[in-house]
C-alpha cells in the first residue's frame, strides 16, 4: 500500500523541525524589536527627564519626530508588543518538543538556538515590563 505524500499545502500549514525552530527565532525577534520600541516610546524620555537632561530630550524629539507619535498612540504600541509577545510565547511552547536532527553538531546548534530563542524571549517580557511601567504605572504613582 502506497502513501500519499504531502502537498505543498500541507507543509505550509504545519512547520515541523528546522522549520519551527526558525520560525520561533524569528519571533523573538520580532517581539525584541517590538518590546525595544516601547522603551523608545515610553521609558527613554522618562530617564532623560529623571537625569535632569531635558534639553538632550527636546533635541532627540526634535530631530526624531516620530518619538511623539508612539507616545500618543503608546495605547496601540503596547497591545502590538503584547499581541507579539503572546504569539512569541505559542511558538516556544509548539518549538519546545519539535525534534533536533540527529547529528551531534546540528543538534548543539538546534539547543542553542532554543536556548537563545528563550532569552531573547524574556529579555523581551523585560523590555515590554519596563515600558509598561513607566507609560501606565508611574504616571498614576506621580499624581
Amino acid at each position: 500500500m502506497s502513501r500519499a505524500k504531502p502537498s505543498a499545502a500541507d507543509a505550509s500549514t504545519t512547520a515541523s523541525g528546522p522549520d519551527l525552530l526558525k520560525l520561533n527565532r524569528r519571533a523573538s525577534l520580532l517581539t525584541l524589536l517590538t518590546s525595544s520600541s516601547t522603551l523608545i516610546c515610553c521609558a527613554l524620555p522618562a530617564l532623560l527627564v529623571t537625569l535632569g537632561a531635558g534639553a538632550a530630550l527636546s533635541s532627540l524629539i526634535s530631530s526624531v519626530p516620530q518619538l511623539v507619535w508612539l507616545s500618543e498612540y503608546k495605547l496601540l504600541l503596547f497591545s502590538l508588543a503584547g499581541s507579539m509577545m503572546l504569539l512569541a510565547g505559542l511558538l516556544q511552547w509548539r518549538a519546545r518538543s519539535a525534534p533536533c536532527p540527529a547529528d551531534p553538531a546540528l543538534a548543539a546548534a538546534c539547543t542553542r538556538a532554543r536556548r537563545q530563542a528563550w532569552w531573547i524571549y524574556l529579555l523581551s517580557w523585560a523590555m515590554l515590563l519596563v515600558g509598561i511601567w513607566f507609560a501606565f504605572i508611574a504616571p498614576l504613582l506621580m499624581e
